[in-house]
């Protein structure tokens, strides 16, 4: 179990913890010149197993009491199980008694003790007054009814009291599961002559194992685990709820400080939007306007930040104290975060705590934030069963969700992530999910679009995939949107004739006279397969009006049976096959396309070749990439010709 102080300066912080393990955490000369604790401290209390109970060791994370260095106390409260509030007899309690003991709220701590310290200064009466005052500061929080241990660390009176009741509470306390990918709060970076790199933190999650591979986040440099200790003690194996100290190769000193995070997933994305559910304190001076600078205090990092409230209806008035609502926070440079880790709060200043709440989604949108479906999105998230969630916030994405950004909010790799999901529907080429019910919902938006369009365009065979997917779908990745069109394709549900897209009962019809002119004028186009007549040629040789060539050839066009690469060039399907094996071959030996090559592989001129390309490009068969001189095109499909 790890403990943690919590206090106001000069109540006995530090004395009490020596007093109970036997080890003064202020290490520093300056801590030890001034009197008061400047930096975290760390204790360990091993108890030896009794009537069948294991060995136990109680970490303590001692904390600064003084109101300069309450984001120093925020990083050593972030991943603690159980809250030691202090108060000396003497004083009760102070301004950092209340701040500490709202920050231990914010972060969502219910287990805890006081420890009513110098109570050898103090009168019985004195002692029974502020333990009064205790319980009652005590009342409206998550500690209500916490045990108050009248103590003293010079005399020894009462310390084998708290001790007993902190090792039966850690006894209580149900071990922490460690569901997930391994992650650590950096809290403490230093070396030791012949190791290197030491890095220590609580474990929010997960498992760590001698040898194990992490990454830094959110640098996402890699690391190596060479040796561990938990709880002070050499060690094989940490886990969440425990402290762990990691000796890393790959990773000078200087690479790493407070507020990282060392991570066991392979890709931990950077969050710069969080959207949460928060709570402003209920003794906050103001209300928290929308749009206002904070300090941004999550695991053991802090920095500044924006909020937007998700509440339309408090942008003018802004959200009230005591009030509550869904916001986004907005960061002022990227951090690790992930689906239910705690924030605190404090404003721009970093002068007062106004408040905290649970992260929704650490990769909130930039756009439409308030919208409606959004906000049913978030509400999705105080389902607490993992499945059920996940296939909620599934169902209320209509084009669905990238799985590599849900697998990092969730803190899961993607494997186990799918394993929640029997129903869903991966493109694994695409990193890309959705329901079934988003995906049949856009399969029938994908019909009413094609009717619509048959019927304006009766001419036309179809439309072409990366324009439907622009028309329905444009955020969804090109890829994921071509496997749905197979799947719809294999089902009935669509057709294809050539790169048209279709409904299964569309026809592009040509009458008999029609007909005969075009078994005239096909065989033309293979006579130069790669130069093939312009319109205007074809209409002079057929003796007739260009006007009328023009649409008969679009028509065919439509019918798959040729293939327009500009507005008044049309090619056989035979040389378009034949140009995308030039393109492939390319592809093959050089990993890109590039017009130059292309131009000298196929024989055809510089401007022809981009043509060529470029229709390529809107067929899906290929993508542009680059600008300029570094302008290549890349294959990413199967080139749709009949």
């Amino acid at each position: 179990m790890l403990i943690g102080t919590a206090g106001h300066i000069d109540h006995g912080k530090t004395t009490l913890v020596h007093a109970l393990t036997g080890v003064d955490t202020d290490r520093l000369p300056e801590e030890k010149r001034r009197g008061i604790t400047i930096e975290l401290g760390y204790a360990y209390l091993p108890l030896a197993a009794d009537d069948g109970n294991p060995e136990q060791v109680l970490g303590f994370v001692d904390v600064p009491g003084h109101e300069k260095f309450v984001p120093t106390m925020l990083a050593g409260a972030s991943g603690v199980d159980f809250a030691l509030l202090v108060v000396a007899a003497d004083d009760g309690p102070m301004p950092q008694t209340r701040e500490h003991l709202q920050i231990l709220e914010l972060l969502g701590l219910s287990q805890g003790a006081v420890a009513l310290t110098k109570a050898d200064r103090a009168g019985p009466e004195r002692v029974a007054e502020v333990t009064g005052q205790i319980h009652a500061l005590l009342t409206p929080t998550a500690l209500a009814g916490a045990p108050v241990f009248p103590v003293s660390a010079i005399t020894g009176s009462g310390v084998a009291a708290l001790r007993s009741h902190l090792l039966e509470a850690a006894r209580a306390m149900p071990t922490r599961a460690a569901e997930g990918e391994f992650r650590l709060a950096v809290d403490r970076v230093f070396t030791l002559a012949g190791a290197g790199t030491i890095v220590a933190g609580t474990v929010h999650a997960g498992q760590v194992t001698m040898g194990d591979s992490l990454i830094l986040a959110p640098g996402g440099k890699p690391a190596r685990v060479r040796s561990l200790h938990v709880q002070n003690r050499k060690a094989g194996q940490g886990h969440a709820g425990q402290r762990c100290a990691l000796n890393l190769a790959g990773l000078a000193v200087d690479e790493v400080k407070r507020g990282d995070w060392l991570v066991g997933t392979a890709n931990p994305l950077p969050a710069t939007r969080l959207d949460m559910d928060l709570r402003l304190a209920t003794d906050a001076s103001r209300a928290l306007a929308h749009g206002a600078v904070v300090q941004i205090h999550h695991g053991t990092r802090h920095l500044l930040g924006r909020v937007a409230l998700l509440d339309a209806t408090l942008e003018k008035t802004g959200l009230p104290p005591g009030g509550r609502c869904l916001a986004q926070l907005v960061a002022d440079a990227p951090l690790h975060a992930c689906r239910g880790d705690l924030v605190v709060l404090r404003d721009g200043h970093g002068q007062h705590t106004l408040g905290g709440g649970r992260i929704l989604d650490p990769f909130g949108p930039a756009r439409h934030r308030r919208a409606p479906e959004r906000l049913a999105a978030l509400a999705t998230q105080a389902i607490t069963d993992p499945a059920e969630r996940l296939q909620a916030v599934l169902d209320k994405a209509p084009l669905g969700l990238e799985v590599a950004q849900l697998a990092a909010a969730e803190n899961r790799n993607p494997d186990a992530l799918l394993a929640l999901l029997p129903d869903a529907r991966p493109c694994e080429k695409a990193g890309w999910l959705i329901g079934s019910a988003p995906l049949d919902a856009l399969a029938s938006r994908v019909e009413a679009r094609l009717a619509q369009h048959h019927e304006q365009h009766g001419d036309e065979r179809g439309v072409e995939r990366d324009r439907l997917r622009r028309m329905i779908a444009p955020a969804v990745p090109a890829g994921a949107f071509a496997e749905w069109l197979d799947g719809w394709l294999a089902a009935g549900r669509l057709a294809r004739s050539g790169s048209a897209w279709h409904l299964p009962g569309h026809r592009v019809e040509l009458d008999d006279r029609d007909r005969q002119r075009a078994e005239k004028l096909l065989p033309w186009l293979l006579e130069k397969p790669f130069d093939p007549p312009w319109v205007r040629d074809i209409a002079t040789r057929l003796g007739e009006p260009e006007t009328l060539t023009r649409t008969l050839l679009k028509r065919l066009a439509a019918r798959g049976e040729i293939c327009q690469v500009v507005r008044d060039l049309f090619y056989a399907p035979a040389a378009v096959r034949k140009l995308g094996h030039i393109a492939s071959e390319l592809m093959d030996g050089d990993g890109c396309i590039r017009a130059a090559a292309f131009r000298d592989r196929s024989g055809l001129g510089r401007k022809r070749a981009i043509q060529i390309l470029e229709y390529f490009d809107r067929v899906g068969f290929t993508r542009k990439v680059g600008r300029g001189h570094d302008e290549q095109h890349r294959i990413r499909g199967d080139l749709p010709v009949n």
